[in-house]
């Protein structure tokens, strides 16, 4: 009899998938415990009170930050007192933007866009690679309500706005419903904009995104991609959930608990897989293949970007040096990361380049040249600062490349001594 559940479980979940799995079993233990709560002549309400005034709720969510520390000493990570720091201090920015995200602008009834990685804020957050040319803005929603976007699209490069089912650190994890490019969406003379969100398309919409009703919580993501950062004007959207209440619903024990409970999975949840991811990406250490875009896709990638993430690791008189002739694409982007996959601080030093700034050979190709020092050579040339770092993750990105994956040009990488630099390139 075992063997034939066993069999029966293998197939089905090979049949609908782990994730579908997973969320059923999810959804059915929560059913569970709701009917066991109703016999008990309780609510999920009742529960979170009494945890919250017992002090338990705010003592799991301590817990669960001290357990994420094991991440930061967890197998392959660098034990050194400089990467430790850095690990550490990731931790707490994580737990700042899960605070804000999940907590303080949790209420998807009265959603605002929040930007919970963004390295040019005073006090910045990062992770998962984020892209020193994106600014990165979501807002909390329930896939089941409409919403309407309105706002302008001021003067930046490339825009992408999507939904996300499911939420960072929680099972399931994220993955994309719908997204659009601006190129995707009617936009009046004057750069104004107009989106219906929802799981029906209204009659008369000129642009829509579809949302997935379950499971119901999600992310409107808006992704903004830019040449020139310094130069260009960012866009502006507002979000608002049509016959929608006025003012955001008060606090709940509930909805505290439920914060804080995601913020502490969110914590550990994203910075134990970048943690893996970095330590698979030494596998293929100082080169740069292209990345699993099914694995991009799931956990909430641009579906329209090819990435190149990898690991690199030089010794002070060494440098990598990257050559690529890009296609013919909207844009592309390399940077340099610290070993938790934060970019290294853009804001002071020259750690990215992109298809506007980058310096072009006459063939059209590129070189990129990461150093500690930089090689002052007499052809064209990319130089990007190490920043007192002698390891970490590195991102290459073509964004909308005109030709198919069979037929991108990888970048090709090279160590080489830097005093020698000059007889490589």
């Amino acid at each position: 009899v075992w063997l034939i559940v066993l069999c029966a479980v293998i197939a089905l979940v090979s049949f609908i998938g782990v994730k579908k799995i997973v969320l059923g079993l999810l959804g059915l233990y929560k059913r569970s415990v709701q009917l066991y709560l109703k016999f008990q002549g309780k609510t999920f309400e009742d529960v979170a009170a009494q945890r919250v005034v017992s002090g338990q709720t705010w003592d799991e969510f301590c817990d669960s930050l001290k357990a994420a520390g094991a991440v930061v000493m967890s197998k392959g990570t660098p034990k050194d007192p400089f990467n430790q720091a850095e690990g550490y201090r990731y931790l707490a920015r994580l737990t700042r933007g899960g605070l804000e995200n999940f907590l303080e602008n949790a209420d998807p009834t009265r959603p605002r866009f929040v930007s919970i990685a963004n390295g040019l804020r005073s006090a910045p957050v990062k992770l998962g690679s984020d892209n020193p040319d994106n600014l990165y803005e979501n807002a909390n929603i329930d896939g089941r309500n409409t919403y309407r976007l309105t706002g302008n699209i001021g003067t930046v490069n490339l825009i992408g706005i999507g939904s996300q089912a499911g939420s960072y650190g929680k099972p399931g994890g994220l993955s994309t419903v719908d997204y659009k490019e601006l190129d995707e969406l009617h936009v009046e003379e004057d750069g104004s904009i107009e989106i219906i969100v929802g799981p029906e398309r209204p009659d008369n919409c000129k642009n829509y995104i579809k949302t997935a009703t379950e499971p119901s919580a999600g992310l409107i993501i808006l992704r903004q991609t830019f040449g020139d950062r310094l130069k260009e004007i960012p866009a502006k959207i507002n979000i608002e959930m049509l016959d929608g209440p006025s003012q955001p619903s008060p606090l709940t024990c509930k909805g505290l608990d439920d914060a804080l409970s995601t913020t502490g999975l969110f914590v550990g949840g994203a910075a134990m897989m970048f943690a893996r991811w970095a330590d698979g990406f030494k596998a293929h250490a100082n080169q740069l293949p292209l990345f699993d875009q099914d694995l991009s896709n799931r956990v909430g990638g641009d579906p329209n970007i090819r990435y190149y993430h990898s690991y690199w690791q030089l010794e002070p008189d060494q440098a990598l040096v990257i050559q690529a002739t890009p296609p013919e694409c909207r844009t592309w982007n390399f940077q340099l990361n610290n070993y938790w996959m934060e970019s290294m601080d853009y804001r002071y030093h020259t750690v990215h380049t992109n298809k506007y700034l980058a310096q072009y050979r006459e063939d059209g190709s590129v070189v990129l040249v990461i150093a500690a020092q930089d090689p002052n050579l007499s052809q064209p040339y990319n130089w990007l600062t190490t920043d007192q770092h002698t390891s970490g993750t590195m991102s290459f990105r073509y964004v909308m490349p005109k030709v198919s994956d069979d037929d991108l040009p990888h970048p090709t990488t090279q160590v080489v001594p830097l005093q020698d630099i000059a007889r490589f390139v």
